[in-house]
């Protein structure tokens, strides 16, 4: 990737910072898409419900482990994915929690799709599990179906009726959620090394997928030769010194919903914008104190919550706070830059 990013974004600091954060480590956050209400899930066994655009803690729920994965049904409910092995609805209004059902073995990652009206679960018993979230009264009757992973679930994202799930082993498996039988496609990832984050292209035509080496791959859905011709990988969130490289995992993807950029954080502390079309870094923004676990833009694309929460990478140390920003965002660090155009001959 060229740099068409100029000068880093030190002048406007790190965002505003949320009060009451998670006490450790942050699995995840996200914006609602109906508001600017942010759920967050994390290592401290709570989910937390803020108003990040009024910066107030609206709801805390107490889970009897670590969440490692939290989504929105709508502004009135939520689902959150349990170290406990739990699936569970949260109801904002009445604080209360229902339990949707469970895996056997911690669960990893949590989807609602708006497209199939199911929630879907990744953990890592190496399944895949599609609820119905209308069942909730007898977990018997919300699970519509278990589905085989060839290991552990690592990673999942969903655009309209597609659900790209990347497990360890470097393996990516692409469903069509009316069809859940078998998958789509069969694929390895094109990085060398373990898989950290998948993201789906908001225009659904293929989704990044980054990894613990500093790389980003652009992979696409459509298997003809033209659109498979597109695919390209890129380094990213390294540091070279005196002829050394240093080399951060990619922790967070997170897609603009309006122009189709994309952020990344990785443990080098950065937050850098992408332009994956015309190939370009269009922005980073100053360094946070500790690594980015989790980014995530808002409804509109005008903020972005950022998980500033050290991800053991480097095993037990004393570290910075977690803490959680939301930028206001410029246009100008996410609008592509027209391609200049051939001066006439």
């Amino acid at each position: 990737m060229s740099d068409a990013s100029g000068a880093t974004a030190s002048a406007m600091g790190s965002g505003r910072e949320l009060a009451n954060p998670p006490s450790d480590g942050i699995s995840n956050l996200r914006f609602s898409n109906h508001s600017d209400h942010l759920l967050v899930s994390s290592w401290d066994k709570t989910v937390r419900l803020y108003d990040a655009d009024a910066n107030v803690l609206r709801r805390e729920f107490a889970h009897p482990g670590p969440v490692l994965d939290c989504c929105f049904h709508d502004d009135s409910s939520g689902f959150s994915a349990g170290a406990d092995h739990t699936v569970r609805r949260l109801a904002f209004a009445s604080s209360k929690e229902d339990i949707l059902g469970h895996h056997d073995a911690p669960v990893r990652c949590v989807e609602y799709s708006y497209a199939a009206g199911q929630v879907v679960t990744g953990s890592w018993d190496k399944t895949i599990k599609c609820w119905d979230p209308r069942g909730v009264s007898g977990p018997e009757r919300t699970l519509v179906g278990t589905y085989a992973q060839p290991e552990r679930v690592y990673s999942m994202s969903l655009v309209g009726n597609r659900l790209v799930v990347a497990t360890a082993g470097r393996h990516v498996n692409i469903y069509d959620l009316r069809n859940m039988s078998q998958p789509e496609q069969k694929r390895d990832s094109s990085l060398k090394y373990q898989t950290r984050c998948v993201r789906c292209f908001p225009n659904g035509t293929g989704y990044a997928l980054s990894s613990v080496e500093g790389r980003v791959s652009m992979e696409f859905f459509d298997l003809s030769e033209s659109a498979q011709s597109k695919k390209y990988a890129f380094k990213c969130h390294r540091k070279s010194e005196s002829g050394r490289d240093t080399v951060y995992p990619v922790n967070a993807i997170a897609f603009h919903p309006i122009y189709g950029t994309f952020a990344t954080g990785g443990c080098d502390g950065f937050v850098n914008v992408w332009d994956g079309t015309n190939k370009k870094r269009l922005y980073q923004y100053s360094k946070y104190a500790t690594s980015i676990a989790a980014l995530s833009f808002s409804k509109d694309g005008h903020l972005l919550a950022v998980a500033s929460s050290y991800t053991y990478e480097e095993g037990e140390k004393s570290h910075e706070p977690d803490s959680i920003f939301i930028r206001g965002v410029n246009e100008v660090e996410v609008k592509p830059k027209p391609k200049a155009l051939a001066a006439p001959q």
